[in-house]
């Protein structure tokens, strides 16, 4: 049988994808399969403004691509559809560090099962984010269901005033979301090819984060229906005694309540 290749048409040009290919559905042969081979060749080749790094734990980091192929070789080796959970981009210390988007390296071991040599980061959204798994019912029913991953899967960082490295998201400039724009639209598309429902989608991020990635979707036609919820960072921070409340707000959006 001969390949088949959906073309993707973005600001810099169509592409081919290869993931939905026959002859490279034949080789990967699970959902697993085929997100380690997007994270294994994810890569960001634009230019970024000025003062802009980019993180990519895949080609950064030996132990993230081990720990997230473990990660991903364990909950999604089969070929059922997910529903995709985007946030805004990956933080240095929880995908940006383990290549496992919303899981830090603490959570990997205790909730996951991956041992690691990371450092053992906290990040307060992955907290949140598996406190509201183990509301739902744990880690192998909840990722039976879902796949998380963000707007932009690489993260950015910047060195402040005080010459300490933080987090960066890509719509804080705009140059910046300028410059990832057709990379964000290119990693979208071929997140979906892997095998996610195009029915619900939901958008960590009631702000800026939703009416970038809601103007886009109605735009590109990603999802029939996007669901925004409260970003958990956001309520760690500043609603974090009413974060049992949010986690059932998480929970209703799931099961269309």
């Amino acid at each position: 049988m001969g390949s088949s290749f959906v073309l993707i048409s973005t600001s810099r040009g169509p592409e081919i994808s290869c993931y939905i290919a026959n002859t490279s559905r034949s080789k990967l042969k699970t959902l697993a399969d085929r997100i380690i081979q997007f994270n294994k060749t994810i890569a960001f080749k634009g230019s970024l403004p000025e003062g802009i790094t980019i993180m990519n734990p895949y080609k950064e980091s030996e132990e993230a691509l081990r720990c997230s192929s473990l990660f991903f070789q364990k909950y999604y080796s089969d070929n059922n559809e997910r529903r995709f959970i985007i946030g805004i981009n990956p933080g240095r210390f929880g995908s940006g560090l383990t290549g496992v988007s919303f899981t830090d390296p603490k959570r990997l071991e205790e909730k996951c099962g991956i041992k690691t040599s990371l450092p053992k980061k906290h990040e307060p959204s992955s907290e949140f984010i598996y406190h509201m798994i183990d509301t739902y019912g744990g880690v192998e029913k909840f990722y039976k269901h879902f796949y998380i991953n963000s707007v932009c899967p690489l993260g950015f960082t910047q060195t402040n005033d005080k010459g300490k490295e933080v987090n960066y998201n890509y719509y804080d400039r705009k140059d910046l979301m300028e410059a990832v724009l057709p990379f964000i639209i290119s990693s979208l598309k071929k997140q979906i090819e892997l095998g996610l429902s195009t029915e619900t989608a939901y958008c960590l991020g009631f702000g800026k984060n939703y009416a970038f990635l809601n103007k886009l979707n109605a735009e590109h036609k990603f999802f029939k229906t996007l669901i925004p919820l409260e970003h958990p960072r956001f309520i760690k921070q500043y609603k974090a005694k009413f974060e049992n409340e949010y986690i059932r707000k998480y929970l209703e959006a799931f099961n269309g309540k």
